[in-house]
C-alpha cells in the first residue's frame, strides 16, 4: 500500500511538473514574441531617418582616388553599382572595394606562389613558374565576377520565392482597410525574420515614399533593385492602376491568383525534370553494376571453359 502511494505521488509530481514546463515555456515564448516585435518597431522607427538620408558618395580619400583611376567611364560603373546593388551591397564605397579585392587577388596570387616558389626546397621546375602565376592572376580576375553573378541570381531566385508569400499578405492588408503605404510598412514588419529580403525592399519603398518621392518612382526603384520578373510586373501592375484608377485590392487579388499559379506551374516543371536528372546517377552508377552482374556468369564460363578449349585445340 504505501509503494503504491509513493508511485501515485511521483505522478502527481511528475506531471505538475510537467504541466508547469509547459505554462513556463508558452508564456516566455510569448514574451519573446512581443519584445521581438517591439524591438523591431522600435528598430524602424529609430533607423527611418538614417535610411532617408543615405550618403552617395565616399569621404575616404584613398576610395575616391581607387574611384577616378579605376572607374572612369560612367556606363561602367553605374552598370557595376547596378549589380552590386543586386547582390546585396547598396553602400556607396562598395564599387571601390570590388575593385581593390579583384585588383588583390589578381595581384596577390601570384606573388603569393612566387614567395612559396622561393621558399621552397624543391620549386617548381619547367614552364610552371611562369603559366601558374598567369593562371592564378586570372582566376583572381574572373572569380570576383563569377561570385558576383552567382550571389545575383540567388537571390532573384530566393526574392522570386519570397515574393508570393509576401503578395498574400499586402492583399490581406489592403483589403482590412489600409492604404497602399501603409500596408508595404506593416507587411514590412511583419515578414522582416522569415522573408528578410521582401522585408526590406518593402521598407526601403515605405522609407522613399515617406521621403516624398512619388508612388511610381519608389515602386519603378524597387523593380530596378530586384530585377526580379515577378516584382517588376508588380511595380507595372500597380503604376497602370494608379493611371486608370482601377481598385487596387481587386487587381492584388487577382494577381496574387496568378503568381500562385505560376508557383505551381514553376513547382510542376522542376518535378517533371527529375526523371531526366535521375538519368545521370543511373546511368553512371547503377546500369553499370546491373550489366556486370548480368555478363559476369557467361564472362567466367568463357574463362573457365573456352579458353582452355580454344588454348588445346591450337
Amino acid at each position: 500500500m504505501n509503494q503504491v502511494l509513493l508511485i501515485l505521488f511521483q505522478f502527481i509530481v511528475f506531471f505538475g511538473i510537467a504541466i508547469l514546463t509547459i505554462f513556463a515555456l508558452r508564456s516566455a515564448e510569448k514574451t519573446l514574441v512581443l519584445r521581438r516585435r517591439l524591438g523591431d518597431e522600435h528598430r524602424s522607427s529609430s533607423s527611418t531617418v538614417s535610411n532617408l538620408l543615405k550618403a552617395d558618395s565616399v569621404a575616404n580619400p584613398f576610395l575616391k582616388w581607387v574611384e577616378t583611376a579605376s572607374l572612369n567611364d560612367s556606363q561602367e560603373r553605374n552598370k557595376l553599382g547596378r549589380d552590386l546593388r543586386m547582390a546585396g551591397f547598396a553602400q556607396p564605397a562598395a564599387p571601390m572595394i570590388y575593385v581593390l579585392i579583384r585588383f588583390g587577388l589578381a595581384i596577390g596570387l601570384p606573388i603569393l606562389f612566387t614567395i612559396n616558389q622561393t621558399l621552397a626546397a624543391k620549386p617548381m621546375a619547367g614552364a610552371g613558374p611562369v603559366i601558374v602565376p598567369l593562371l592564378l592572376c586570372g582566376a583572381g580576375m574572373i572569380l570576383p565576377r563569377a561570385l558576383l553573378n552567382q550571389r545575383i541570381s540567388s537571390r532573384k531566385e530566393e526574392l522570386e520565392n519570397e515574393f508570393p508569400d509576401v503578395l498574400d499578405l499586402l492583399v490581406v492588408c489592403i483589403e482590412a482597410g489600409l492604404s497602399l503605404e501603409g500596408a508595404f510598412v506593416r507587411v514590412g514588419q511583419e515578414v522582416g525574420h522569415s522573408h528578410p529580403l521582401m522585408a526590406q525592399q518593402f521598407a526601403n519603398v515605405s522609407f522613399e515614399m515617406g521621403a516624398g518621392r512619388s508612388r511610381s518612382d519608389a515602386l519603378r526603384g524597387m523593380g530596378e533593385r530586384t530585377e526580379a520578373e515577378s516584382i517588376r510586373s508588380f511595380v507595372a501592375l500597380m503604376i497602370q492602376t494608379d493611371a486608370l484608377g482601377v481598385s487596387i485590392a481587386q487587381t492584388l487579388r487577382t494577381f496574387s491568383v496568378e503568381m500562385r499559379q505560376t508557383r505551381l506551374l514553376r513547382a510542376e516543371e522542376k518535378a517533371m525534370r527529375i526523371p531526366v536528372l535521375l538519368t545521370i546517377p543511373l546511368v553512371t552508377c547503377i546500369l553499370p553494376v546491373i550489366v556486370t552482374a548480368l555478363l559476369l556468369p557467361g564472362i567466367i564460363d568463357v574463362i573457365r571453359t573456352l579458353i582452355p578449349a580454344l588454348r588445346g585445340q591450337s
